[in-house]
């Protein structure tokens, strides 16, 4: 082949896919000499040009020596998690209320649930653009760099689909079991060496390794007549662009009970033989206008179902039982039995819930016990296999703590006494942790010591803590009082919402909340009087039950919380909320804006998006007939020709300014 000029490469770059894809599917066209003199060719074409290199050329598999960060992308798309059923009876009972909640005709399918790495691929115009973590549902790591070296990954699609595709990365337990046997330090199982690999620095290290991923949804916008109208065609549209996808999948109407319980059995009895890790079966409903129709809660959607396979188990002995004294005084106790293999992982410490869960299982120390994840999550004794102790363990009279003399309500024992050291530390380590006012500076240690100098006994004296009176303590240094100072006072700035669902109140954490301000409830004063006055009031909030207005009734409105409260906003922290931003103003009511290309000023584009948002416009990611403009910077591309064959209004970006004024 003559030297290569942009045009050229690109053609060149398209064979390769085309050849890559041959190879994988078993029918390779050309030697691998042949292959890799074409390869080297567009290598060194791009090493040479770097500015016509193609974000999906087949040289990006390879993966780069440079360094790369995993920054953060808030998905368009939603990522929820999934309710779960652990018995077919439940998923019958979900397929019974889902078709309660319509009048359309109900099929579900069932999937495979890998236990993988769960990842969205984004797609702009066929080509990748994106890779992004599932992260906390809501906004995840980018690691496009790494995700590109997956040769089942497509980097260009042969239409231009505008979509969001979900997936899952896996590692095949072959290749687990090769490479965790030349680890210094062995993975527990496929899924974290898999998730390890694809989080590491460099992506040529990533390209070493043979993941592999299933992809089993697709959220796509454009062009308008590919858009899918159920889950099956969405996932014919994505086996014909080359994607690959898990060969399990089974169709059922309600009336099927049957066949729904032979392809759970038959899909169990598989797990074993399969080259995959799976931890159950998803359902899900077919059609997606209907999907839209049945929506969504806060935590997922009520068009889907996870099916939890019986989880395996394990044989150990019990070598220790101890309670802990959680934040609320609750007493648990906790089995302490010699390490075993379950799923992958060890386990050693096993919640055992209750009094009652103890004697149900007749259990004692010394007893040897059947033991599960259950979810293949949560450890669990399923039975007693070999009773070894002359007595069933016995539960404590008095808190292990205090020395209070516990008190038994419904199915668990309580320690009464609001001063117990156990609880003081479990309320201090709930309010400054990770997702609550998310304190850094006062670690479980830090607050150990806190509590035994005497300088805190509650929340509120974090706020008004003398933190100097620590300098002499060991590791208490005039740099760790400085940092406790700072972390404290910008604590003082979070939201109302934050210090709310901080205050560690049953049932009051950031769902409810959400629902709370949603209903206008923005002040603690006002939420107390509604409790008091009108509690009824809450009822009328979707998502809001008797039993929740009852718990929040009676454990809100207790003088230590309220006590609690005021000490609180006495320190400074907010105690209500703003009311939700409006519109600067409606100068772009009624226009539908989508935004393409590159700017000066609204670098990224996201910030346009915003200031249309602001102006009471709506934002669209793909032109459509619907579309009334398109903001177009350089390198617009084919959306701007498909806006001016549809005779979309083309705003640039001094245009765009001067309309902001």
């Amino acid at each position: 082949m003559p030297d290569l000029t942009p045009t050229t490469a690109e053609t060149l770059a398209r064979r390769l896919l085309d050849l890559q894809s041959a190879y994988a599917a078993g029918r390779p066209l050309v030697t691998d000499l042949e292959y890799d003199r074409l390869f080297d060719q567009l290598k060194a074409f791009e090493a040479a040009h770097p500015e016509s290199r193609l974000a999906w050329s087949p040289t990006q598999r390879v993966g780069s020596d440079l360094s790369s960060e995993f920054p953060e992308f808030r998905h368009t798309v939603p990522v929820l998690s999934l309710d779960k059923a652990y018995a077919p009876d439940e998923v019958f009972g979900w397929l019974d209320k889902t078709a309660k909640l319509t009048t359309r005709p109900l099929t579900v399918t069932g999937e495979q649930k890998m236990d993988g790495l769960s990842l969205v691929l984004y797609y702009e115009e066929g080509v990748l653009i994106r890779a992004v973590t599932r992260g906390d549902g809501t906004t995840g790591n980018e690691v496009t760099a790494n995700v590109r070296t997956i040769t089942s990954v497509p980097l260009r699609l042969a239409r231009p689909l505008t979509m969001a595709v979900r997936g899952e990365v896996f590692l095949p337990k072959s290749d687990f079991a090769r490479l965790n046997a030349e680890l210094a330090e062995p993975y527990a199982n496929p899924r974290n060496l898999a998730a390890g690999t694809l989080r590491r620095i460099k992506s040529a290290e990533v390209a070493k390794v043979p993941l592999k991923l299933f992809v089993y949804e697709a959220f796509v916008t454009a062009p308008e007549a590919l858009v899918p109208g159920s889950h099956r065609a969405a996932l014919a549209l994505l086996a014909e662009e080359g994607f690959p996808l898990n060969p399990n999948l089974g169709v059922f109407t309600p009336d099927q009970r049957g066949a729904l319980e032979a392809f759970v059995a038959e899909q169990s009895a598989a797990r074993p033989s399969l080259e995959w890790e799976i931890d159950g079966l998803v359902f899900k409903v077919d059609d997606l206008a209907l999907r839209d129709e049945l929506g969504a809660t806060g935590h997922h959607p009520r068009w889907a179902l996870a099916f939890k396979f019986e989880s395996p188990q394990a044989r150990t002995v019990v070598e220790q039982i101890t309670v802990q004294v959680g934040r609320t005084g609750r007493v648990t106790p906790v089995a302490q039995v010699r390490p075993a293999q379950v799923g992958g992982t060890t386990v050693t410490f096993i919640t055992l819930h209750n009094k009652d869960y103890i004697e149900t299982l007749g259990l004692g120390l010394g007893d040897e016990v059947a033991i599960s994840r259950r979810g293949d999550v949560i450890p669990a004794v399923e039975e007693v296999l070999e009773h070894n102790a002359a007595s069933v363990w016995e539960f404590p009279t008095v808190c292990p703590d205090c020395a209070s003399m516990l008190e038994v309500r419904g199915a668990h024992h309580f320690c009464p006494n609001p001063a117990c050291p156990a609880q003081v530390r479990g309320k201090l380590a709930f309010f400054v942790g990770r997702g609550q006012m998310d304190i850094e500076s006062l670690g479980p240690e830090t607050l150990e010591v806190l509590v035994a100098q005497g300088l805190v006994r509650d929340v509120a004296d974090l706020f008004t803590c003398d933190f100097d009176r620590l300098t002499g303590v060991p590791g208490f240094g005039d740099k760790k009082i400085a940092s406790l100072k700072e972390g404290v006072e910008l604590a003082r700035q979070r939201p109302y919402a934050t210090v709310l669902a901080s205050l560690g109140v049953p049932d009051l954490g950031k769902k409810l909340v959400e629902l709370l301000f949603g209903a206008g409830y923005l002040s603690f004063d006002a939420l107390v009087e509604t409790l008091r006055e009108r509690p009824e009031a809450l009822l009328e909030v979707h998502g809001i039950g008797p039993k929740t207005v009852e718990t929040l009734r009676s454990e809100l409105l207790t003088p230590a919380v309220l006590d609690l409260a005021a000490r609180l906003r006495s320190a400074g922290l907010n105690f209500e909320a703003p009311p939700p931003e409006q519109a600067a103003s409606t100068a772009l009511e009624g226009t539908t804006w989508c935004v393409t290309g590159s700017f000066v000023k609204f670098n990224p584009r996201s910030l346009a998006e915003e200031e249309i948002v602001k102006r009471s416009g709506k934002v669209v990611s793909a032109v459509s007939g619907k579309t009334t403009h398109l903001l177009a910077g350089p390198g617009a591309g084919s959306k701007l020709e498909k806006a001016l064959a549809l005779g979309v209004k083309v705003v640039s970006e001094e245009e765009f300014i001067a309309l902001l004024g």
